[in-house]
């Protein structure tokens, strides 16, 4: 653990807030605790170290990241463009990216980080390579590379289980996909405290939509509800839209017009808040097609 650059964080974060180290150390420690740990003499407790974290208005795991990991900066500059290349669909960039870290020390030396580079690589072997079997390989051993127990599952590992999942759905393996599902439900369950909510309502719409494809449309709307109430407890909008669009769909299968087209139309209201051109342009043809039924 590198002290010192969690010291200088902390030294940091402080002098942005314009706190002085007194008054970060009032109800801590003392300021002369203050200022040791700023220099990196000391280490503090890690129930200190929480403290500090709240005062300071950032997630304690920050501090374990930077203590850890040599240019933290560098590595959330490569996460930050991997998410963005794999949100937008932007598979050459992906690859780029990956292939340009791939030998870097701070990915190489670091399971984690290499665990990043390589679900990506699965994810661009399968988009761009067509190579199934190749990307799926490649998403489990990234998985492997941090994975000790089947007790417990990090939210990164139970990610990539999704990645793969959602593969077994494109190529149409359907009871490979709803296990793969089934199994990260269990996993999530085993976590007491998520820190991103979007793992879980992603998991919900994909059961919904591969359940509806297997002709399953009640348990859909089952898990379409769910993802809708999880959504809305956690106040994300994330997918939110096509759990609406899910269940709409279910109902109109199930030749409940009337129900699906509220639905339809509440999925519209979602797609239009997101600035979404492309489902919304999709869903309005849609109410058309029911609305006309």
């Amino acid at each position: 653990m590198d002290f010192s650059a969690v010291g200088k964080k902390i030294r940091e974060l402080r002098r942005n807030i314009g706190l002085s180290q007194e008054e970060l150390s009032e109800g801590i420690c003392t300021q002369a605790q203050i200022s040791k740990i700023e220099k990196g003499d000391v280490y503090p407790y890690a129930s200190t170290l929480y403290l500090i974290s709240q005062k300071l208005g950032v997630d304690v795991n920050h501090f374990f990241d930077i203590g850890m990991t040599p240019r933290l900066d560098y590595v959330q500059e490569v996460k930050r463009q991997l998410i963005l290349s794999r949100r937008t669909l932007d598979y050459k960039e992906m690859k780029q990216i990956v292939d340009t870290e791939i030998h870097n020390p701070l990915f190489s030396q670091n399971k984690k980080n290499m665990q990043l580079l390589l679900w990506h690589k699965g994810i661009y072997q399968y988009e761009l390579d067509k190579d199934l079997d190749t990307a799926l390989e490649t998403l489990w051993s990234s998985i492997q590379l941090t994975h000790i127990s089947n007790k417990y599952w990090s939210e990164r590992e139970i990610e990539i289980m999704l990645t793969m999942g959602v593969i077994h759905f494109e190529e149409d393996q359907l009871e490979e996909a709803l296990q793969v599902y089934k199994n990260i439900k269990q996993y999530i369950s085993t976590i007491p405290y998520l820190n991103d909510y979007t793992i879980k309502s992603r998991l919900y719409y994909n059961l919904a939509r591969t359940l509806t494809r297997l002709e399953e449309h009640e348990e859909s709307i089952k898990y379409c509800r769910s993802g809708i109430d999880w959504c809305i407890e956690k106040d994300n909008l994330y997918v939110l839209g096509e759990l609406h669009y899910q269940m709409g769909y279910n109902y109109e299968l199930l030749d409940d017009i009337y129900t699906g087209l509220q639905y339809m139309k509440k999925a519209l209201i979602v797609f239009e808040l997101q600035q979404d051109e492309k489902y919304s342009k999709y869903i309005k043809e849609k109410i058309v097609q029911l609305e006309k039924k």
